[in-house]
């Protein structure tokens, strides 16, 4: 019998290409996630029954160790961008990745993968990254073999990032960016897809792999870069930290006051995150030390944001038709 791996979140943006790597390498993949028939997309990585989305809830013990019946490896994906009600960052992305972590241990698992984020820090002011590195250690401590992944800002079709931004631009001539000087560094979501098939596979030895891809800049930059695939032409306006500050406190009040059903748009956290850079650290292990080639943002973004161009899928006919002599 093939082996299984529970991947927590599998149905999520990184999740799904950790699904179809998983699928292709012959294994079963069983998708955990809350809502599993809004994941049933995941069902055609491989054949008849190879994929399965199962319920399951993070913050609960019994949830997480019948999702976990009989695997060989887990990888948990789980996180939020937002502490909305009982899914707070604590709930979720301390609390959550340790019991994951912990039962793994108790069930014997083989090899766990662990997806956190550059910048983890159990002593930072920001809940996100706080949470982050409360889960990092709560990992560690349980699961001393674990591969944990710290990726930088993740690109894709489906990511929350470039398509936000891009949309944006199709309301106005002005798009306002908090953080124009934050550096990033971009990686592709399969690339980081890679670096967990290999956690699971056990060729990446234990330990915290900071990932980023062959490009670092600033936010303002990237606005820039993504200005240039989607051929508009926009006023890149930076909101000075205070002033976010102010705006995302309204934005908290009303997210609080709807009772947690209308998300913020921007989060005070956030405003905080948006401070730090989020480029790997000199001394981290990362893509060399897997032996993998990060791709490139000029390689991909051109494959998913065209839809944004004022002449969608026609601006490459109408481009060269202009080239054409009468």
């Amino acid at each position: 019998m093939s082996k299984l791996v529970t991947i927590y979140g599998g149905s999520g943006f990184v999740g799904r290409y950790i699904a179809r790597r998983m699928a292709k390498q012959g294994w079963r993949v069983r998708v955990a996630v809350r809502r599993p028939n809004e994941a049933l997309f995941v069902k055609p990585y491989g054949a008849a029954g190879q994929v399965e989305p199962i319920l399951c809830n993070i913050r609960d013990d019994n949830s997480v160790r019948a999702a976990m019946q009989g695997a060989d490896a887990v990888v948990n994906c789980v996180g939020v961008l937002l502490s909305i009600g009982k899914n707070s960052f604590d709930a979720v992305q301390h609390e959550g990745a340790g019991r994951v972590a912990r039962i793994a241990a108790e069930e014997g698992v083989g090899a766990l993968v662990h997806l956190s984020a550059i910048g983890a820090d159990a002593g930072s002011d920001c809940e996100y990254q706080k949470s982050k590195g409360e889960g990092e250690a709560d990992v560690t401590a349980a699961f001393p073999n674990a591969v944990i992944l710290r990726p930088s800002l993740v690109f894709g079709s489906e990511d929350g990032f470039f398509n936000r931004f891009a949309g944006m631009t199709r309301f106005g001539p002005i798009l306002p960016i908090v953080g124009a000087d934050t550096k990033f560094q971009p990686v592709f979501v399969d690339d980081v897809a890679a670096a967990a098939e290999m956690g699971v596979l056990g060729q990446a030895d234990a330990g915290v792999y900071e990932l980023g891809g062959p490009d670092v800049d600033t936010m303002r930059g990237l606005m820039g870069r993504m200005l240039d695939v989607v051929q508009r032409r926009s006023l890149v306006l930076n909101i000075p930290f205070w002033i976010a500050r102010i705006k995302a406190w309204w934005f908290d009040l009303f997210q609080k006051l709807s009772g947690d059903l209308i998300p913020a748009l921007l989060s005070r956290d956030q405003v905080k995150a948006l401070r730090c850079d989020t480029v790997v650290a000199d001394d981290a292990q990362g893509f060399d030390a897997l032996g993998i080639t990060p791709t490139a943002m000029g390689a991909i973004l051109p494959d998913y944001l065209w839809r944004f161009r004022p002449s969608g899928q026609y601006a490459a006919i109408k481009n060269s038709a202009k080239n054409l002599k009468a």
